[in-house]
């Protein structure tokens, strides 16, 4: 096999006169990594363009209404909100009646653990 020619030493590094966009280097683990590859290979595209495409996902995304961190102090905020995602995901096929009953429960809880509350008062002996 002919060895490729070599370059003169005074010769400049020709590079490609388009347009393009910055080169930035990041330090991504290889869990990370694999799991990019995996979301490229999904959408047909090469681990540069999926990590563009994923940064600007993300950017592009709106906060949600309430995040974990701003979520209200007072109990009974909590305890409606609660029950507002509780409602959500219970089935909408079930009576209003049975409805409340499992949201009930599963905001306070089972009975049989109400006596290791911290947040309700100790019944008086």
């Amino acid at each position: 096999m002919p060895e490729p020619p070599k370059k003169r030493a005074d010769q400049p590094i020709r590079r490609p006169s388009s347009a393009r966009d910055a080169v930035s280097a990041v330090k991504i683990s290889e869990r990370l990594t694999s799991e990019i590859d995996a979301w490229a290979e999904a959408h047909g595209m090469v681990r540069s363009d999926a990590i563009c495409q994923l940064i600007e996902l993300g950017l592009s995304a709106r906060p949600t209404d309430v995040s974990p961190a701003a979520a209200p102090g007072d109990p009974v905020e909590l305890k409606d909100l609660a029950a507002k995602q509780v409602s959500q995901l219970i089935d909408p096929s079930l009576p209003a009646a049975e409805r409340e009953r499992r949201i009930r429960r599963l905001i306070e809880g089972p009975p049989e653990f109400s006596a290791e509350r911290k947040d309700l008062p100790k019944p008086r002996q």
